[in-house]
């Protein structure tokens, strides 16, 4: 069965973007005024190259969602890679159906799909269009809206679904701790239930300062990075495609893949 091939050289600091962050960026961790959010969105050229550059510069970004409601932001911390028809780990190593259709369009757009029967994940678009390639938010730190982020995981602890226990992944520490704090958005679907992230999002341009769901650059440098196998895939596995900021506390913890019953698709994307 073919499998992707893994970038050529070790994985350390990622290539620098020229002219990024811009000059008199705000201190990492400090949040931008909300017009120079829109002015610092992420052009979508960003997006129109392989996913396994795109992943590692995405460290550090804010994802910010916004229905109108309230709004929280999310600091990347850690993504992961895949490389459509080119990687057996995809969901477009078969080729496109009417679930993974927003991977082959335009870069720069969110590819949000549901697994287990339980979780949302989203990716946002590799390369240009009429390929599909895609990068998995895997984690990020809380930097805006934390309340509102808390409320949402909180309320996941009485839904469990499928006959599972929600308890991995709806049960957190008070916010006001440092677990919980840590917590908020540390795994993919905690990323997607601290964000309210689900289906309705798939699409979304990321690029557009218009849309609600948006991601701006860093507001300044990251410390090293580090690389490693991605998260339970059973094929492709061992390719390090995976990327994380190093010593990062929100940082999700490795699990190779194990067997389970599938029921909505469990591969990343």
């Amino acid at each position: 069965m073919p499998s992707a091939k893994p970038p050529a050289g070790p994985a350390a600091v990622p290539p620098a973007l020229a002219g990024w962050p811009p000059p008199g960026s705000p201190p990492p961790g400090s949040l931008l005024p909300a017009a120079a959010q829109a002015a610092a969105l992420l052009p979508r050229g960003f997006f129109a190259r392989a996913a396994q550059e795109v992943a590692q510069d995405l460290l550090g970004c804010v994802l910010r969602h916004d229905p109108g409601d309230g709004a929280v932001a999310v600091m990347v911390t850690e993504a992961e890679a895949y490389a459509g028809s080119a990687d057996a780990a995809s969901h477009a190593f078969r080729g496109r159906t009417e679930r993974n259709a927003v991977m082959f369009g335009e870069p720069g757009h969110a590819y949000v799909y549901f697994t287990y029967g339980m979780h949302f994940c989203v990716n946002l678009v590799c390369l240009p269009e009429g390929t599909a390639s895609a990068v998995l938010l895997r984690a990020g730190r809380v930097i805006e809206g934390t309340a509102l982020a808390a409320g949402r995981r909180a309320s996941t602890r009485n839904r469990p679904a499928a006959g599972r226990s929600s308890a991995g992944i709806g049960s957190a520490a008070g916010v006001g701790s440092a677990a919980g704090q840590r917590d908020l958005a540390r795994g993919p679907a905690r990323l997607c239930q601290a964000l309210g992230i689900d289906r309705s999002l798939d699409g979304a341009d990321v690029c557009d300062p218009g849309s609600p769901l948006r991601i701006g650059g860093r507001s300044g440098p990251v410390p090293a990075v580090r690389s490693g196998p991605r998260v339970g895939v059973s094929r492709a596995a061992a390719i390090p495609w995976r990327f994380w900021i190093a010593g990062e506390p929100t940082v999700s913890p490795y699990r190779a893949y194990a067997a389970r019953r599938r029921t909505a698709g469990s591969a990343p994307g």
